[in-house]
């Protein structure tokens, strides 16, 4: 099995964890910025200490970076700031299977973002997936009580924090692909570690400076949360770390739809964890979901 497709399979375990804990996090006096600092100022010093054991173990030294690097990190960095906070929002208003499947847009999205800013053509074959899972999304975007057309459904609170968050992961992905292209190195993990320690010090810098003019109590309640919010660290840095390497090694769009097995991890935790509800209707849109992903990998 190739390293792309393990590192991808892994993180997706962690991010499922991860976003599990944000949900817990969530409902425990931190706001949805709150949370998202949690995950990034937790997540640094993992990561530093990952990179420093990797070199150690190696006998790397840190190699040079290229003149986009630090421009596509930030715009990683920052997509991922915003579609962390947006997916937060997201489970505030179903449960957690659905907020995120509507996430897991950012497959589709990442490979529609994929062709008009690198140029990377999508087959026939993909154009199919695409269409399998915008019946999905149409299929989520149900919500109970509105009797509205379907045009009004889609401008649903839900529909649009969840379709926004998969946007920003896309440009996350695209960002943090780039990125580590940028690193003078062969090793993909090394290149997948670096790139990690700078985005999460920029992430977690950016948004305390932020906290601390926006919402200042919410510092004082990241710290008061360490406890559980260290786990939450932990389990950021790894499934990022898995994320990382597998865009070193194949295109964002791909690793993103190998990654869509998160679905059965997230459902398998929102019935057995939450206790949650998942409707026939519900199902059905996770269903042609993970169709979509299936003819995704079959066109690889």
């Amino acid at each position: 099995m190739e390293l792309w497709v393990i590192a991808s399979l892994i993180a997706a375990l962690f991010q499922t964890v991860r976003f599990m804990l944000h949900k817990i996090l969530a409902g425990s006096g931190l706001s949805a910025t709150g949370s998202t600092f949690a995950r990034f100022a937790y997540a640094s010093p993992f990561a530093l200490l990952a990179l420093g054991g990797y070199l150690y173990a190696t006998g790397h030294t840190l190699p040079p970076l290229g003149p986009g690097f630090l421009g596509w990190a930030v715009l990683g960095g920052m997509g991922q700031i915003l579609a962390t906070v947006l997916v937060v929002l997201t489970f505030r208003e179903r449960n957690f299977a659905v907020g995120i499947t509507f996430k897991k847009t950012e497959v589709i999205q990442t490979a529609l973002l994929g062709f008009v800013v690198l140029g990377e053509a999508v087959s026939p074959g993909g154009w199919l997936a695409i269409g399998i899972g915008l019946v999905g999304v149409l299929l989520l975007s149900e919500t109970p009580g509105l009797t509205e057309a379907l045009w009004q459904r889609m401008r649903s609170r839900a529909v649009v924090l969840g379709l926004g968050s998969g946007f920003f992961f896309a440009i996350s992905g695209v960002g943090y692909r780039a990125a580590t292209l940028q690193v003078g190195a062969e090793d993909p993990i090394l290149r997948a570690a670096i790139t990690l320690v700078c985005v999460t010090a920029l992430q977690a810098l950016g948004m305390a400076a932020w906290l601390h003019w926006r919402e200042p109590g919410q510092l004082a309640a990241v710290w008061a949360a360490r406890r559980r919010a260290i786990w939450l660290g932990l389990s950021s840095m790894g499934g990022t770390l898995g994320w990382f390497t597998a865009f070193t090694l194949q295109t964002a769009a791909y690793v993103y739809a190998l990654g869509q097995v998160e679905l059965i991890f997230s459902l398998a935790a929102s019935v057995l964890f939450f206790r949650e509800t998942v409707t026939r209707r519900e199902l059905a849109g996770i269903a042609c979901l993970t169709a979509s992903i299936v003819v995704l990998v079959l066109v690889l």
